[in-house]
């Protein structure tokens, strides 16, 4: 009897406060998707990294031992020099000294890049006055950015999404969560193939050093908005029509993200997914619910009233003509 009636209050318990249970799994699988994704990291880059340095450190030392005459604390000045130069995106070597970060085409990708919060991170400000207009402009650029593809994204659902979905529906009679559901993963497949797998194949014929993999990954890393900035199409030695070739990647990667977003919009609007995140929502409380019930009543008798006070005035407007004619009419009838 005892277990039965603490079996019923634990279940009572866990319902009343489903959703916070809900979320408590929510955040512990997070964080356990973390540490398996350091682990797996951490045991994958680690080797190669620990070689890369024992690499390094062997023709560091064999160009001390060629070259006598130059000290081990004047090549590390020359090396940090290098290396800072190359963070800001300016390289020494000389065949890549003919490639400007900061001309017009490189300015249109790096705002993009800023606009879209991608970031690749190989070109960036040097000046002050460069890294204070970077502050002011994406404080104002990513939120107008922002607005921008919601907006665009927002007419884009309703001819590719929400129309085709309902033409289904009504005019063939299918299910509307299945005809949803076939949509979704018929649209993504368009995209991937269209920004993901076509794009990956260009990229791997144009870039001289990057394969299959490795431009299916720039594609990726790009419309996801990551961006590593390990993988930067046009910065290789004379590339060919460079400015053009710029450009096009600025207008790739706002219509990819266009699209990725359509795509995301589509699949939060299937029923088992909106289902599935009202797990982890927070209950709106009866009382909230009666509030705003009570304050939509007040606001629907405030309006009836208005509505009901303008008649009653329209028509104490055309009293004066009834009336003038009412009297007349009531003096008759008794004579009559």
């Amino acid at each position: 009897m005892l277990q039965s009636l603490a079996g019923s209050s634990c279940v009572r318990l866990v319902e009343q406060h489903r959703s916070a249970w809900c979320f408590a799994l929510l955040v512990l699988g997070y964080l356990l998707y973390l540490v398996f994704g350091a682990v797996v990291f951490s045991s994958v880059e680690l080797p190669y990294e620990d070689l890369l340095r024992q690499e390094l450190g062997k023709l560091k030392q064999r160009f001390l031992e060629e070259h006598s005459c130059l000290s081990e604390q004047q090549l590390e000045q020359f090396l940090m020099r290098v290396l800072e130069a190359s963070n800001y995106g300016v390289s020494v070597l000389s065949n890549a000294s003919g490639n400007w970060n900061w001309d017009f085409t490189s300015s249109l990708f790096f705002a993009s890049t800023v606009l879209s919060t991608t970031g690749y991170g190989h070109t960036v400000p040097l000046s002050d006055g460069g890294k204070a207009f970077c502050i002011i402009y994406s404080v104002i650029g990513i939120p107008f950015t922002l607005l921008f593809l919601t907006a665009v994204v927002q007419r884009i659902i309703v001819y590719v999404t929400r129309r085709p979905v309902l033409y289904f529906h009504i005019r063939w009679g299918f299910s509307k969560q299945v005809v949803a559901i076939i949509h979704a993963i018929v649209l993504g497949f368009i995209t991937v193939s269209c920004f993901f797998l076509i794009p990956a194949a260009i990229f791997s014929v144009l870039e001289d050093d990057w394969n299959f993999l490795e431009s299916f990954y720039f594609c990726f890393i790009s419309l996801s908005t990551i961006g590593l900035g390990d993988y930067v199409p046009g910065e290789g030695y004379n590339q060919k029509f460079r400015e053009l070739y710029k450009i096009g990647i600025t207008c790739y990667l706002l219509l990819g993200l266009i699209a990725m977003l359509v795509v995301l919009e589509t699949f939060c609007e299937l029923h088992e997914l909106k289902k599935f995140r009202k797990l982890f929502y927070v209950k709106k409380d009866k009382e909230e619910d009666q509030v705003h019930i009570m304050e939509h009543d007040q606001l629907s008798f405030s309006s009836i009233s208005d509505q009901a006070a303008s008649m009653k005035d329209d028509q104490k407007a055309n009293e004066p003509f009834v009336n003038s004619q009412s009297p007349t009419s009531n003096d008759s009838s008794p004579n009559n």
